[in-house]
């Protein structure tokens, strides 16, 4: 080799290419000046943080009420921004449905709402603030019509004797005239029987599924199920019934599908079925019964929208008393109070809420968003049968916020109220992640809690590709679900992807720990 040769140019020209080439690969990189390198917390799989939600999101009374309870119980907005959604979903469902399209794609008012929250932060207090109006309503209405069941259960209990009675005699009749006449006495009796009359109920707390098909019909083909407790999802996932829970009420009520039981025992016929539930639970207690295979995969998990807040205990004030302002508990009582106006008084077909065009291009633009980070691969992929439902559940937000807004009079979805339920579904995205990796559910975290296991088991501070396929194979044999994996644990910044250099080899992708990931 000439030695007046002094770069790669001289080097090339005298032997070509593939020995420019041999030279980079042999060369041995100089040591680098090794600066420590800047490391966030990791946020480890399943332990997502969540964005806050705004009381301001609600309108005016209901958002103010929301507050004002977040205030005064030093809870997060979230608790009682989710409540007062289910609370007016329930004041709505079945009088009033949105049609997006404005054609034959409907969806019912009825919203499914969970809050977790751990044990001691004030689910209760949030609760019982939140479902305050209605309890006094059903309890208003129950005074005011007491005489009235009184009278007709009486004549009812007359009625129903006197049959009994005519009946004996019928049995005994010596003639079929007389037997006639019974009968015929017995028919105008039962006809001219009065129909049963019951305070108007807006909630449960505790139903199994087969009285919850009875309330609907009972209660003009609507009920809500608002509670602090998960005995909801106990008995969804089967306490009363060795397991096997009927979850086909649940599924048909959120769609406003028809219902139809003949049974031996019991017979219930609904047309328009609408059911809303708000619910704040404790993580673990959730994580325990809704976590199934068939909770997922019957897309009973899918249709509500989720809530996991940062919890406040260990800051709050112990000497603070913020009570709620009366002007604001007065005023959300009214509001809630005229959207019940002629509740009791609702037959027929709901009303049918259209989107004002820029509404509409909102959220088509929205849906659009979603639909192309749902396929392989994509942002929403681990959550795909949730996310497919969130346009729909956006557009009932959208119109229940509208009717609270407007009141009862409403007849489009504006603008405005679909911004707000477009900016919450975003909000709400985080934490749907953040809910299906509480519950195990959500298959990526699930193997990326695992990696997480086999660096600390291995104390290693960096790692390629594949040595970690190589130490899992039982768990990757995919090598795109490992690169699943890994992305998850990047976007928590557990670890960073860098290409490791080595001679004579090609490069190999790897990736460097954060510290905090070993020493936590």
């Amino acid at each position: 080799m000439p030695d007046a040769m002094t770069d790669w140019n001289d080097l090339s020209a005298f032997a070509g290419l593939e020995a420019v080439r041999d030279q980079v690969e042999g060369a041995i990189p100089a040591a680098p000046v090794l600066v420590p390198e800047e490391w966030p917390e990791p946020v480890l799989p399943g332990t997502q943080t969540t964005p806050e939600i705004p009381a301001d999101l609600l309108p005016t009374w209901s958002g103010a009420m929301v507050q004002a309870v977040a205030d005064s119980t030093q809870t997060p907005p979230a608790l009682a921004f989710m409540s007062c959604l289910a609370v007016l979903a329930t004041v709505l469902q079945r009088r009033f449905e949105v049609s997006p399209h404005g054609s034959d794609y409907i969806e019912p008012l009825c919203l499914w709402t969970v809050s977790a929250s751990p044990p001691g932060t004030r689910k209760s207090s949030v609760l019982g603030s939140m479902l305050g109006p209605l309890v006094r309503w059903e309890k208003l209405h129950a005074d005011r019509m007491r005489r009235e069941i009184i009278r007709v259960n009486a004549a009812r209990a007359l009625s129903k004797k006197r049959v009994e009675r005519m009946l004996q005699d019928a049995a005994k009749a010596k003639n079929s005239d007389e037997r006639d006449s019974l009968r015929d006495e017995i028919v105008r009796e039962e006809a001219e029987m009065p129909d049963e009359v019951r305070a108007p109920r807006l909630f449960t707390s505790d139903s199994t599924p087969e009285r919850l098909q009875v309330l609907l019909a009972e209660h003009g083909e609507r009920m809500a199920v608002h509670s602090d407790e998960a005995g909801s999802f106990q008995i969804m996932g089967g306490l009363y019934s060795s397991g096997h829970a009927n979850l086909d009420v649940y599924l048909q009520a959120h769609a406003g599908s028809p219902m139809r039981v003949d049974r031996a025992t019991r017979a219930v016929h609904v047309d328009r079925p609408a059911l809303s539930f708000g619910l704040l639970v404790q993580p673990g207690t959730l994580a325990d019964v809704a976590g199934s295979k068939r909770f997922r995969d019957s897309g009973l998990l899918a249709r509500f929208l989720w809530s996991i807040p940062d919890s406040t205990v260990g800051t709050r004030d112990v000497r603070r008393n913020t009570p709620i302002p009366s002007h604001i508990k007065e005023a959300y009582e009214r509001g809630i109070f005229g959207l019940l106006e002629g509740w009791s008084d609702h037959i027929g077909k709901p009303k049918a809420l259209t989107f004002t065009d820029p509404a509409r291009e909102l959220w088509f633009d929205f849906a659009q968003e979603v639909e192309n980070q749902q396929g392989e691969g994509g942002r929403y992929a681990s959550i795909s049968d949730w996310t497919s439902k969130l346009p729909g559940a956006l557009a009932r937000v959208a119109a229940v916020l509208e009717l609270a807004e407007v009141g009862l009079t409403a007849d489009e979805v504006s603008e405005l109220a679909m911004r707000r339920a477009l900016q919450l579904g975003y909000l709400l995205i985080e934490h749907a992640r953040a809910a299906f990796a509480l519950l195990g559910t959500d298959a990526v975290d699930t193997d990326a809690a695992a990696v997480v296991r086999w660096i600390r088991t291995e104390g290693l501070e960096q790692f390629t590709r594949r040595e970690a396929q190589k130490a899992q194979e039982g768990r990757f044999r995919s090598g795109d679900r490992l690169d699943k994996a890994l992305d998850r644990l990047v976007d928590g910044e557990s670890v960073r992807e860098f290409k490791l250099i080595r001679p004579g080899l090609r490069p190999a992708k790897a990736y460097r720990v954060n510290p905090g990931l070993l020493s936590s």
